[in-house]
C-alpha cells in the first residue's frame, strides 16, 4: 500500500469557514455528496425513532400474554412496518449516509460521479418513508415485512400496495446509490491511488453495490407480480388459483438474505476504518478483510434457501444451502479475527467510537455464532418461527448495523460538523445500549428454545417473565436514545470546534478542514504512506519531516511552527523526495 496524506495549511480558519453552510441547506435538493449524506443520517434516524417507538408498543403488548394493548390486528400491522422501517428506512439509509459522506473524501474526489442521480436516490426515501406511515390512516399492511402469499392476499388489498409502493421506491434510491458508488470508487480515484491502497470502506462498499445491483431487481419482479396478483386477479402465487407461493419465497428471499449483507458490509468497512485509528495500531490482514468483502458478496447469493427449510425443500438442496449457508461464516470470521488482532496489543483509547466498535464485534459475533446454529437443518426446524430467529437477526442487525452506525457518527461527527462530541454523555449511551440491547434479545433465545411462536401478540402464560425482561430492555434501549440525542444536538450546535484531524488518522477525509470545503480539497492529495500505517517507519520518518520543516516557519499564535495534528493533505508531499528504503508494501 503506498498512501499517504499531508500539507501544511497554514490558514485553517479559512478553510472551516469555507466549509460552513447555512442550515437550510441540508432541507433542500443539494448535489454537494457531503450535505446529501447529513440529510440520508438524519432522514434515516428520524425513522429509527419512529421503528423504535413501534417496537416498544410491541414489547409492552408481549409484557402480558393478553392483547390489552392493541388488539390483534394493529399488532400485525405495528410489527409489519416496524420491521420494514428499520431495514429500509434506517439501516440501508444510514450505510448510504456514511458511504455518501466518505467514500469521495477517502478517495480524493471531490464529489460523487453522478451528484445529481445523488440527490435524485435521497429525495426518493422521504416519499417511501411517509407512505408507509400514510397507510395507518387508510389501511396499515398486516402480512409482516416478509409479505408472504396467500396471508398478504387475503389481509388487505389496500395496505399491501401501499406497502408494494414504498418498497419500490425504497428499492430504486438503493440501485441509484449502488451505481453511483461502484462508478465513483472504480473512475474517480486519485491518480496514486490503486485499489490495494483504498481505506476498507471503501471496499465494503464495491460488495454492498454489487448484491444491490444484483438482488434488488428480482426483489422489484416479485413485488410487481405480487401486486398483479392482488390488483388485477392473476394468480402467480396464489394457491386457489393454481399459483406457487413458494416461488414468491424464492425470489423474496433471493433479495433479503443478501440485503442483510447489504445492511451490514457497510460497518464492516466502518469499523475496519475505526479500529486501527483508535488502537494505534495498522489494521490486521488488509487484503484478507478486504478480499473476503467480496467473498461475502459472492456467497451471499446462493445461500437464501436456508430460510425456506421448512417450505418442502428436497434433502438436496438443503444440504446444498446449508452448506453454503456454513461456508459463509469463514470470510466474516475472517473479518473478526483481523478486528480482534488489530485490537490485540494496541494503544486502546476508549472512547464513544472506540467503545460502540468494540461493541459492535462483542454483538455481532453472538448474531453469527447462532446464525451457525440456524444454519444446522435439524436446528433450524427445532426453532422455525421462534423467537430464537429474533433473536438471531436482532444480535446481527442491532448488535452488528446499530453499534456500527453510532461508532460511525462518534468517530467521524468532528468532520461532518466541526464540533467535537461529548465523550461523558457518548460513554452513558454506550452502556444504556449495550445493557438494553442485551436485556432486550438475549432472553429471546430461551424463549425460542422452549417454543415461544413469533409474531403474535398472545402466547402461553409460562413465557410471561422472559417477555418482562425482554421489556424492560426496550425501555432501557428507548432512554438511551435521550443522551444521545441531546449529546448531538447540543454538540453540533455548541460544541467546542474540531481541528482537521482530531484523532491523528491517516485516511484522506482526516486530511481536510472539519468540515471540509465545498470540493473537498483546495489540491489534489498526494498519496505516500498507507491509509493504516500507525507506527510504520515510514510513517514515522515522514512525520519527522513535517516536525523539521514547521520548525522553520514563523511563530503562529504563540506557538512555535504547526503541529502535526494540523497536518492536511496538498501536493506539499509531492516536492519532498522519500529518502526511505523501507517502503511499506
Amino acid at each position: 500500500m503506498a498512501q499517504a496524506q499531508i500539507n501544511i495549511t497554514g490558514d485553517s480558519a479559512m478553510s472551516n469557514q469555507e466549509g460552513e453552510r447555512r442550515p437550510l441547506d441540508f432541507f433542500g435538493f443539494s448535489t454537494d455528496h457531503k450535505v446529501i449524506g447529513i440529510q440520508y443520517l438524519v432522514t434515516s434516524f428520524i425513522f429509527y425513532l419512529i421503528g423504535g417507538f413501534m417496537a416498544g408498543i410491541v414489547r409492552t403488548e408481549l409484557a402480558t400474554p393478553d392483547p390489552d394493548l392493541v388488539d390483534p390486528e394493529m399488532y400485525n400491522s405495528l410489527f409489519t412496518v416496524h420491521g420494514t422501517i428499520m431495514i429500509f428506512l434506517w439501516i440501508v439509509p444510514a450505510g448510504a449516509g456514511f458511504a455518501n459522506y466518505l467514500i469521495p473524501l477517502m478517495i480524493g474526489a471531490r464529489d460523487m460521479a453522478f451528484p445529481k442521480l445523488n440527490a435524485v436516490a435521497f429525495w426518493l426515501i422521504p416519499p417511501g418513508g411517509l407512505l408507509l406511515l400514510a397507510s395507518f390512516l387508510i389501511e396499515a399492511p398486516q402480512a409482516g415485512w416478509t409479505s408472504y402469499p396467500p396471508l398478504s392476499l387475503v389481509t388487505g388489498k389496500v395496505g399491501e400496495e401501499i406497502w408494494i409502493l414504498s418498497i419500490l421506491l425504497l428499492g430504486t434510491s438503493s440501485i441509484l446509490g449502488a451505481v453511483n458508488f461502484s462508478v465513483t470508487i472504480f473512475k474517480m480515484r486519485i491518480p496514486t491511488m490503486g485499489l490495494n491502497d483504498m481505506p476498507l470502506m471503501c471496499w465494503a462498499m464495491i460488495a454492498a453495490s454489487a448484491l444491490i445491483l444484483l438482488s434488488t431487481p428480482v426483489l422489484a419482479a416479485a413485488l410487481i407480480l405480487l401486486s398483479f396478483d392482488l390488483l388485477a386477479g392473476t394468480n402467480f402465487f396464489n394457491p386457489s388459483g393454481g399459483g406457487d407461493p413458494v416461488v414468491y419465497q424464492h425470489l423474496f428471499w433471493f433479495y433479503s438474505h443478501p440485503a442483510v449483507y447489504i445492511m451490514i458490509l457497510p460497518f464492516f468497512g466502518l469499523i475496519s476504518d475505526i479500529l486501527p485509528v483508535h488502537a494505534r495500531k495498522p489494521i490486521f490482514g488488509y487484503q484478507a478483510i478486504a478480499y473476503s468483502s467480496l467473498a461475502i458478496s459472492f456467497l451471499g447469493l446462493i445461500v437464501w434457501a436456508h430460510h425456506m427449510f421448512t417450505s418442502g425443500t428436497p434433502g438436496w438442496l438443503r444440504m446444498f444451502f446449508m452448506i453454503t449457508t456454513m461456508i459463509i461464516a469463514v470470510p466474516t470470521g475472517i473479518k473478526v479475527f483481523g478486528w480482534l488482532a488489530t485490537i490485540w496489543g494496541g494503544k486502546l483509547r476508549l472512547n464513544s467510537a472506540m467503545l460502540f466498535a468494540m461493541g459492535f464485534i462483542a454483538t455481532f459475533v453472538i448474531g453469527g455464532v447462532t446464525g451457525i446454529m440456524v444454519a444446522s437443518v435439524p436446528f433450524d426446524i427445532h426453532v422455525h418461527d421462534t423467537y430464537f430467529i429474533v433473536a438471531h437477526f436482532h444480535y446481527v442487525l442491532f448488535g452488528g448495523a446499530v453499534f456500527g452506525i453510532f461508532a460511525g457518527i462518534y468517530h467521524w461527527f468532528p468532520k461532518m460538523t466541526g464540533r467535537m462530541m461529548n465523550e461523558n454523555w457518548g460513554i452513558v449511551h454506550f452502556v444504556l445500549t449495550l445493557i438494553g440491547a442485551n436485556m432486550t434479545f438475549m432472553p429471546m433465545h430461551i424463549l425460542g428454545l422452549q417454543g415461544m411462536p413469533r409474531r403474535v401478540a398472545m402466547y402461553d402464560p409460562r413465557f410471561t417473565e422472559l417477555n418482562v425482561v425482554c421489556t424492560i430492555g426496550t425501555y432501557i434501549l428507548a432512554v438511551s436514545t435521550f443522551p444521545f440525542i441531546i449529546n448531538a444536538v447540543w454538540s453540533w450546535l455548541k460544541g467546542p470546534k474540531a481541528p482537521g484531524n482530531p484523532w491523528e488518522a491517516l485516511t484522506l477525509e482526516w486530511m481536510t478542514s472539519s468540515p471540509p470545503p465545498i470540493e473537498n480539497f483546495h489540491t489534489t492529495p498526494v498519496l505516500r504512506t498507507g491509509p493504516y500505517d500507525y507506527g510504520m517507519k515510514k510513517t514515522l520518518s515522514i512525520r519527522a519531516r513535517l516536525k523539521e520543516m514547521a520548525s522553520s516557519v514563523p511563530p503562529r499564535n504563540k506557538e512555535t511552527g504547526i503541529r502535526v495534528s494540523e497536518a492536511q493533505s496538498s501536493s506539499l508531499l509531492g516536492d519532498i523526495q522519500d529518502s526511505d528504503s523501507d517502503n511499506h508494501p
